[in-house]
């Protein structure tokens, strides 16, 4: 898939409010500081689509970018920023939650892991809550450039062996790179599959 446009539609803390036009949606997610901001950029070829920034958990808002006239890349509030107070926690677990379970739009959720850390428990947990949910995810594990390629399989292997512990099958996953643009193809071309799929191609 080659992106020809990648436009910015609509912010909101409500899912009535997103775009009403049935279009599906891709909705990417993780924890704060993940490179979420940096990666859509990097997908879209635009390096100001999504604010990035060096204070984690800018994002409190459901952001919709229209690409290629087709579907929507949806940018979602990252989970797990223990520096804000308890309200304002809740309050994002909401705004996420209701959007992941009842936008019928949202084809696939990404859900962001940093390549560089062990399993956390909270990413665990939500992929179990997805699973719970019968919410179809794929998993992207970000930043690799600032790993070997022998530690990256390390790393992702033992990931991935934490996940069958859990799951009888494993979700899609792709290894990415917002430096070096890894997994862009990759990412495009799954999105592009199954929206060949949706159409009945």
């Amino acid at each position: 898939m080659e992106i020809v446009s990648a436009e910015f539609v609509i912010s909101n803390t409500k899912v009535e409010k997103c775009p009403q036009d049935n279009l599906p949606e891709y909705a990417f997610i993780g924890r704060s500081n993940v490179g979420k901001s940096s990666l859509i950029n990097m997908l879209t070829n635009r390096s100001k689509l999504a604010m990035t920034s060096s204070t984690p958990g800018k994002t409190l808002l459901i952001n919709h970018f229209l690409v290629n006239k087709e579907w929507y890349l949806v940018d979602l509030p990252g989970y797990g920023f223990a520096q804000r107070g308890k309200k304002a926690v809740e309050k994002i677990k909401q705004i996420i939650e209701n959007y992941i379970l009842e936008r019928e739009q949202m084809t696939n959720l990404f859900v962001l892991v940093d390549s560089r850390l062990e399993p956390q428990k909270i990413d665990l947990e939500f992929m179990e809550w997805l699973g719970e949910n019968g919410i179809p995810f794929s998993i992207i594990f970000t930043k690799t450039d600032k790993l070997g390629y022998a530690k990256i399989k390390e790393n992702t292997t033992r990931y991935l062996d934490k996940l069958k512990e859990q799951w009888e099958e494993l979700p899609p996953y792709f290894l990415s790179s917002s430096e070096k643009k890894t997994g862009r193809q990759e990412i495009l071309d799954y999105i592009d599959s199954i929206n060949k799929s949706l159409k009945g191609e």
